[in-house]
């Protein structure tokens, strides 16, 4: 079996916090913009 040199919480995760951040920024922004197009057609479509 492998060495269970792991610990917990030593690991630099900076670069995965910034990619899920990112991530998170888009699909906000995606939503918003997918709400806007709704609402837009909700008010002028006939």
């Amino acid at each position: 079996m492998a060495d269970n040199d792991y610990k917990r919480g030593e690991m630099d995760i900076s670069q995965q916090e910034k990619t899920f951040f990112g991530f998170m920024r888009w699909t906000v922004n995606i939503a918003i913009v997918c709400i806007l197009i709704i609402l837009f057609l909700a008010i002028f479509a006939t």
